[in-house]
């Protein structure tokens, strides 16, 4: 049975962040325009529609590649194209990276370590919250955690060259997640170049050579579809990147007037905060007094410290080298961008704060030279584990009312349909943030599509404008006449046929003005 205890909590570990993870999915997940228009795509690519460009980045007016949408589709297909499949395959990748983050810390440090790093994985809510809906950058923290696994591996069997091959793949596949793996390619670049060194003792230049083609080729592999996709289209995004790096945009933001350490020094706490500790976003700080907030900083950043420190006395230094260079690089190259640094922008580095103060943990158990020491140990252990856990329970996401977006938008496409009178319209959304796609999804597979205003370039005898146009307004300032959009400009001098109050929005019906007068 004690040889069966490991194995035990394990499984209920992974169930456990499962059910957090799905638990009322349908209804705690976001479903916005955002992920409308991954939803949209992943249909049309079902349908036969298949697409060499993935989502939009949210730094800058360029595209990543389109892996997401293909990981997606699938899922689409087997929930009967219901938004919920996707975010359903984003909560499956979620807890397999509990299991994967047991098993790369029983590899990397102990199975103690391993068992301490899932549970903490598993209840931080920050990752919760990035566990339950479909989005791009949500299934990063797999394949980031797979990629660097594999990196080690690498350094450690005969024959290497398959997992060099494989992290290339993965750092292809993580480009088009999210931009940002770009600071991962940077690591993996260090650690291939020191790394040798731990391993022979002296520098090797044809075989280190030879594994970063393996790495180049194997990326050039997984980024084919991107790659493809800007030669066919003279690189309009790759332009459109190397301008962003250097364009000034960067300089008009509030964050262009931080300092480097200060942005540094804040991403490094927000790393361990965040993540592990639930230090609470700009959202719910208020809710901690001020002394509570300057205790909790405090108490972050010194066990953050000490967990590095036992870090580096691990006997296993390729593990040492490789988690110090995965942190500090990633922490350090944050420090160059100048604009909102946001949680989600951590998907690079999720699994490994936990994997650090889960190895302190287990150091903190087997500390002390008498049997008192240990017994002080381990229960002073214990209690700072549960506590940390206890914690984390409080902030849960499921402690606030679910916000059913997606049954909202589908409420509200349904609505609009039974406005149309079965017959041609155009649609708009009125909002100041959001976009019409989650809309325009169910608009579509409810088969009610609605006709898209063309400029008059492409339709000069204005064929593509309908007799009436349907208006989402998530404005708390309706006033569709006269509105500057396209979509509703385009429809051309109107008067409101129809004005409804539909859940949290306004519907409008605009039909094409009439003169009454004689």
């Amino acid at each position: 049975m004690k040889n069966k205890l490991p194995l035990l909590c394990l499984i209920f570990i992974i169930l456990l962040a499962a059910f957090l993870r799905l638990y009322k999915i349908a209804d705690y997940m976001t479903f916005l325009g955002d992920e409308g228009r991954d939803v949209l795509v992943a249909k049309d690519i079902l349908q036969g529609h298949f697409t060499l460009l993935g989502p939009r980045a949210s730094a800058g007016d360029f595209f990543l590649g389109p892996v997401y949408y293909y990981l997606i589709a699938p899922w689409l297909l087997l929930f009967n194209y219901d938004p919920v499949g996707p975010a359903v395959m984003v909560a499956l990748f979620g807890a397999a990276t509990v299991w994967f983050t047991y098993y790369v810390g029983k590899k990397w440090f102990n199975q103690t370590t391993g068992l301490l790093a899932a549970a903490l994985y598993a209840f931080s809510p920050l990752v919760i919250t990035y566990s339950h809906s479909s989005w791009n950058p949500d299934v990063v923290p797999f394949f980031a955690l797979l990629m660097m696994f594999l990196l080690y591996k690498g350094f450690t069997t005969q024959k290497s060259d398959r997992y060099f091959w494989a992290v290339g793949l993965l750092l292809g596949i993580l480009l088009q997640l999210h931009y940002l793996s770009l600071f991962l390619a940077v690591v993996v670049a260090f650690y291939t170049f020191f790394a040798q060194w731990i391993v022979d003792k002296k520098f090797k230049i044809v075989l280190t050579t030879k594994r970063y083609l393996e790495i180049f080729v194997g990326f050039l592999i997984g980024f084919s579809p991107f790659l493809a996709f800007e030669a066919r289209h003279g690189f309009p995004n790759i332009r459109t990147i190397i301008s962003f790096i250097f364009s000034d945009v960067a300089g008009k933001t509030p964050e262009a007037h931080l300092s480097y350490s200060a942005i540094v020094s804040d991403v490094f706490f927000r790393v361990f905060a965040r993540l592990v500790f639930a230090f609470p976003g700009i959202d719910k700080i208020h809710l901690l007094s001020s002394l509570q907030v300057q205790f909790f900083s405090w108490f972050t950043m010194i066990l953050a410290i000490v967990a590095l420190i036992v870090l580096w006395f691990v006997k296993n230094k390729l593990v040492v080298l490789l988690t110090a260079l995965w942190l500090f690089v990633s922490v350090l190259l944050f420090g160059f961008y100048k604009k909102p640094i946001y949680d989600y922008y951590f998907v690079i580095l999720f699994p490994l704060p936990f994997l650090i103060i889960a190895n302190l943990f287990s150091n903190i158990f087997v500390f002390g030279k008498n049997k008192v020491q240990r017994i002080m140990a381990v229960s002073f252990g214990v209690l700072l584990f549960l506590g940390i856990v206890l914690y984390n329970i409080f902030w849960l996401p499921f402690w606030a009312l679910p916000n059913r977006q997606k049954e909202q938008a589908k409420m509200i496409a349904e609505f609009v349909i039974s406005k149309t009178d079965n017959k041609l319209y155009n649609f708009a959304l009125m909002s100041k943030g959001n976009s019409d796609q989650e809309y325009r999804y169910f608009l579509e597979i409810l088969h009610h599509d609605p006709v898209t205003i063309q400029n008059t370039i492409d339709d000069p005898q204005r064929k593509t404008v309908t007799d009436q146009l349907l208006i989402v307004c998530e404005d708390p300032q309706c006033h569709p006449l006269g509105y500057p959009l396209f979509d509703v400009a385009g429809f051309g001098r109107a008067e409101v046929a129809g004005e409804w109050k539909v859940s949290v929005v306004r519907v409008f019906k605009l039909v094409h003005y009439q003169n009454k007068k004689p």
